[in-house]
């Protein structure tokens, strides 16, 4: 009997409770949906602050005395601005990297230099395309990828930065025709020699070189205007190599090499249609046919992985060459996309994925810079359930809802606390 009793007051407590609840309950509705976006803010502030603290020992480390150290360092300040958007803390401290550049290739041997190079297009995409940070660096990089007596893979990746920063800063036709020729100057060393045969001479690290130098001239290509290009190509002038050139590079014994010439041929022919329709028309055949060859190539000697990339790559130039189909590729990140629909936005994302590696989908979402380059507009406004916007509450706004939601979970506590003893009394 006093068992049933103590049950039954029990169950009276429980009930009385609900009240309690449902007060409980309201107080978490009113306070749920700011606390979410103030734990979501802190985060992102915690992330920053983490992020922040190792860009910092990474510029402490990259003035070690130690090369390694400083290799290491340059790799780590690379990989955080691959992945990371953080122009004003990068602002603050542009110089500094700068310098870090300017030394790596001018003093540094080896890897040093090789992610010296990689850092300056970073940079400058964290810098939104700074123009005169890019011609201070062009100056040496330039230089260096000139230096004979440097190795092939430091001045292929110095080659691929030069051509980077003149794609995002440089506005004049006559210096990008200058700098076209310098790249030219290069993987002309891949040429077809006077009696039609492949230069043996050419080593795995000089293709990979003049493959480098090949993709950066088709990347200043993009930029410029269809008709100056096709007068360019076109008067005589030599000022751009004639298309029998880029078909002999179709020969060479190296797939990097054989790739990019296939790829600038469409570049070239996409450029030139663009302004007269029958451009290059006479050449068509002998094209189709050089790039009919390799888009069905089995030969054995050749490594499976390397046939079949090259197969991929030619289907689609030979397509663009017979129909004038270019390759359709959408790249979606978060819930937006990009399509590639054309061999020359094709060029450039590619371009830049070389730099930013698997960082990329970040920064379409949130690099202002790159987002204006493929058109995509201001970044999309993070919205709530219902459509509003969700506005970045400041820290003492933050400060205030958790203190309110702290006094709110108290005062239901002890009113819950007080019933609960009453209970038990």
């Amino acid at each position: 009997m006093p068992r049933r009793n103590k049950k039954s007051a029990a169950g009276r407590g429980r009930t009385n409770d609900s009240n309690s609840e449902d007060e409980s309950f309201d107080n978490v509705s009113v306070y749920s949906h700011v606390s979410e976006v103030a734990s979501s803010e802190a985060t992102d502030e915690l992330a920053n602050e983490r992020f922040e603290e190792k860009f910092e020992k990474a510029l402490e480390q990259a003035t070690e005395k130690s090369a390694q150290t400083r290799v290491q360092a340059l790799q780590a300040i690379c990989e955080l601005l691959m992945h990371r958007y953080m122009p004003d803390f990068v602002e603050d401290r542009k110089m500094t990297l700068m310098d870090f550049v300017e030394k790596s290739i001018r003093r540094g041997k080896g890897q040093e230099q090789v992610w010296g190079a990689r850092l300056a297009p970073l940079l400058v995409l964290q810098m939104g395309g700074d123009e005169g940070i890019s011609k201070a660096m062009n100056q040496f990089l330039l230089n260096t990828v000139q230096d004979k007596s440097v190795g092939f893979d430091a001045r292929a990746k110095c080659c691929t930065a030069v051509g980077l920063l003149s794609f995002l800063s440089c506005q004049d036709v006559g210096e990008l025709v200058h700098l076209m020729q310098c790249f030219e100057a290069i993987f002309a060393g891949s040429y077809l020699r006077g009696d039609d045969k492949t230069p043996v001479s050419v080593t795995a690290e000089a293709g990979t070189f003049h493959a480098e130098a090949l993709n950066a001239w088709g990347l200043l290509l993009t930029l410029i205007p269809s008709g100056d290009f096709v007068s360019l190509m076109t008067t005589g002038q030599n000022m751009f190599p004639s298309i029998k050139k880029f078909l002999g590079l179709l020969q060479s014994t190296h797939l990097d090499v054989r790739m990019a010439a296939g790829e600038t041929i469409a570049l070239i022919l996409e450029s030139g249609r663009a302004h007269d329709e029958d451009f290059l028309e006479d050449d068509i055949a002998e094209l189709s046919e050089a790039v009919k060859q390799l888009a069905t190539d089995s030969h054995k000697y050749r490594a499976k992985r390397d046939r079949k990339a090259q197969r991929a790559t030619f289907r689609d130039v030979l397509r663009y060459l017979e129909e004038d189909i270019s390759p359709e590729i959408s790249i979606r990140f978060g819930t937006e996309s990009l399509t590639l629909d054309s061999w020359s936005i094709h060029h450039q994302y590619s371009a830049l994925c070389t730099v930013m590696g698997p960082g990329m989908t970040s920064q379409l979402q949130e690099n202002e810079f790159i987002r204006d380059i493929f058109q995509l507009g201001p970044r999309p406004t993070n919205t709530g359930i219902n459509g509003n916007a969700k506005v970045k509450p400041t820290k003492l706004e933050r400060h205030l809802v958790n203190a309110a939601a702290f006094k709110a979970r108290s005062i239901t506590r002890g009113k819950n606390r007080d019933k609960r003893s009453a209970v038990v009394t």
